[in-house]
């Protein structure tokens, strides 16, 4: 296992979701590079990086200031980054693959689209990781707005049949919480 430091991004903004509460954001830095610079600083290898924006299915600029801002991050030399938030098409997949992400999770497609899931695990192999969220053992997904009947547990067992060898785990209660 390895615990991956997280930047989550609205806007190109590092931010902190209580609980995953969009209503409860705190801001962090303007500078996310930097961010993970400082990740880096204390030994960080990997970093875990959400575009909430795209995830939220917030406005155009919102997502491109992310898009830049994990540009950003993929050029700290020494650190590999691992990013989603709203993935659920090859084509955001290969966006940001052309970005410099070498790992590229998928949430919310694992349980809404599993033959998009199955598809991204064989086109991107160890590129592609599974992103599951649960809060009490269930799977939450959009954003974790939604969900509620699929247990984490169910969903994990899954995830090698799908073709994944990857799994980010978030669980909800915690994040954000420090």
């Amino acid at each position: 296992m390895i615990l991956f430091p997280a930047i989550d991004l609205v806007g190109g903004r590092v931010v902190r979701l209580a609980n995953g509460d969009r209503s409860r954001m705190d801001v962090y830095s303007d500078d996310p590079a930097s961010v993970a610079r400082d990740f880096l600083a204390c030994g960080a290898k990997w970093v875990h990086v959400v575009d909430l924006s795209s995830a939220l299915g917030e406005d155009e600029d919102a997502c491109e200031a992310n898009a830049q801002a994990i540009r950003a991050i993929c050029q700290v030399e020494g650190l590999s980054v691992d990013a989603g938030g709203g993935v659920r098409s090859i084509e955001a997949m290969r966006r940001l693959a052309r970005l410099g992400v070498k790992r590229i999770a998928i949430g919310t497609a694992l349980v809404r689209d599993p033959s998009f899931a199955r598809q991204a695990a064989a086109e991107f192999g160890d590129a592609a990781v599974a992103d599951v969220a649960a809060k009490d053992g269930v799977v939450k997904v959009n954003g974790w707005r939604e969900g509620g009947s699929l247990a984490a547990d169910d969903l994990v067992s899954s995830l090698a049949e799908m073709g994944f060898h990857h799994l980010v785990f978030t669980d909800i209660a915690r994040d954000g919480m420090q």
